[in-house]
């Protein structure tokens, strides 16, 4: 897997997580018995990620990447479903950086108003993340700006990995870890953390996507990343056009499996995270639930499960006083 593996080490993961601490929340990890919620496992551990700041993870990974980088005068541009632009622009305000970031018209209107809340320049292009990230690409050549990638690069990777990190001193016996994956930035970064238990047969890291954004399933395949369908109820966080160059090696050597699973399963974990934990997620920030309480992932009854939950930037509030407000 050529040298991706010692860019995205372990080590270099927890220098990247000293270097943001001061820029980021510990995030709680929940326990509770499998039985809440039906499953005949005895404990899922809950890595709460959709309390951070900017309401998911993908904060750690852009001030991973305007710490550790040199920004020009003229500021960074991003293109994103919605969330890597919050943090982008969260991160550029609080470094007193000028931020352009670039979103498709699927994006949530209320991640679209949080990135304007944060003094970004918010430009709305095309109909996919990949319109988006064409046109940032674009504005960072013509401008000098430094474009952050949401998820395709070392410094997010490593960014990202810090989840791993903090989960692993939380819940530091865990057997399996469900990651929901979109371009892959979040798993790459965890499984790359995990990467000598993993050969050592000691955990297991799950790849969780949307039946309609097979992005890895197909890449893994193909024996490469191609493009796929993007589409669903997690559309603005779980459907680029492809998953990233850097982090397919280490999900090939390192991520055991990827599962699939439905619109519908989607939405029932948003309900039961709701019911169970009162925690409002996201489409994307349930799905790796949803793995569970669907079956397409079925752990042994003496399995300790960790479960991702990445993000939680909806107007969902009430999933059964009214109709589930669904992002896109």
């Amino acid at each position: 897997m050529g040298d991706i593996k010692d860019q995205v080490a372990p080590e270099r993961i927890g220098a990247a997580e000293r270097l943001i601490r001061p820029h980021i929340r510990k995030t709680a990890v929940i326990e509770t018995g499998g039985g809440d919620f039906g499953l005949a496992v005895g404990r899922i551990s809950f890595k709460l990620e959709l309390s951070q700041h900017t309401g998911s993870f993908k904060v750690r990974g852009a001030f991973n990447n305007l710490l550790s980088r040199t920004v020009p005068a003229a500021g960074v541009v991003a293109a994103s479903g919605g969330n890597h632009g919050l943090a982008v622009a969260f991160a550029a305000r609080k470094l007193g950086v000028p931020a352009t970031i670039f979103v498709p018209s699927v994006a949530s209107p209320v991640k679209m108003t949080k990135i304007r809340s944060y003094g970004a320049e918010l430009v709305v292009v095309g109909d996919r993340y990949a319109d988006a990230l064409a046109a940032s690409s674009c504005r960072a050549a013509a401008s000098g700006a430094l474009e952050i990638h949401a998820y395709d690069s070392v410094e997010t990777l490593l960014g990202q990995g810090t989840v791993g990190l903090e989960l692993d001193q939380q819940a530091p016996d865990l057997d399996t870890i469900l990651v929901a994956v979109g371009g892959g930035g979040l798993i790459g970064g965890i499984a790359a953390y995990f990467s000598d238990r993993i050969a050592n047969r000691n955990i297991k890291v799950i790849g969780v996507e949307p039946e309609t954004a097979p992005t890895l399933t197909w890449a893994l395949r193909a024996g490469r990343p191609i493009d796929s369908p993007a589409g669903g109820v997690a559309a603005d966080s779980l459907a680029p056009k492809r998953v990233g160059e850097l982090m397919f090696p280490i999900a090939q050597r390192y991520v055991d499996q990827v599962v699939l699973v439905s619109d519908n399963a989607i939405i029932d974990a948003q309900s039961r995270l709701w019911d169970q934990l009162c925690i409002v997620a996201e489409p994307g920030g349930a799905a790796a639930l949803g793995a569970l309480l669907s079956g397409v992932y079925l752990p042994h009854p003496s399995e300790r499960v960790g479960v991702i939950v990445c993000g939680g930037n909806t107007t969902a509030v009430d999933f059964h006083a009214r109709p589930l407000a669904v992002n896109g």
